[in-house]
């Protein structure tokens, strides 16, 4: 089953960017899902999750300017991402919490 992320891209302080994350699996509304993010040289770091039943979190450093959100007649994950920062730049990465599945990753990039 892949998870596939899409929607990255270049974008200017301030601006905003929405991330999809589709799959195969059409048991999407069982599992709980998460948005990733990694800079070079550094851990992997959960930005934002959302449960089964639609329960969400956020990092500190997102919160309130970060939305994750699922689609499951679409078998869709979305982070809706405004205000970007400079410190947002990273590789986004899909993740299936309960089966552990990865997508490939896309790339955000914060400049002005």
């Amino acid at each position: 089953v892949q998870l596939v992320e899409s929607g990255g891209g270049l974008v200017q302080p301030g601006g905003s960017l929405k991330l999809s994350c589709t799959t195969s699996d059409s048991n999407l509304s069982f599992y709980t899902m998460a948005w990733y993010r990694q800079v070079p040289e550094a851990r992997r770091e959960e930005v934002a999750i959302i449960s089964s039943r639609n329960h969400t979190n956020y990092a500190d450093s997102v919160k309130g300017r970060f939305t994750i959100s699922r689609d499951n007649a679409k078998n869709t994950i979305s982070l809706q991402m405004n205000s970007l920062e400079f410190e947002d730049t990273a590789v986004y990465y899909c993740k299936n919490v309960d089966t552990g599945a990865w997508g490939q990753g896309t790339q955000v990039t914060v400049s002005s």
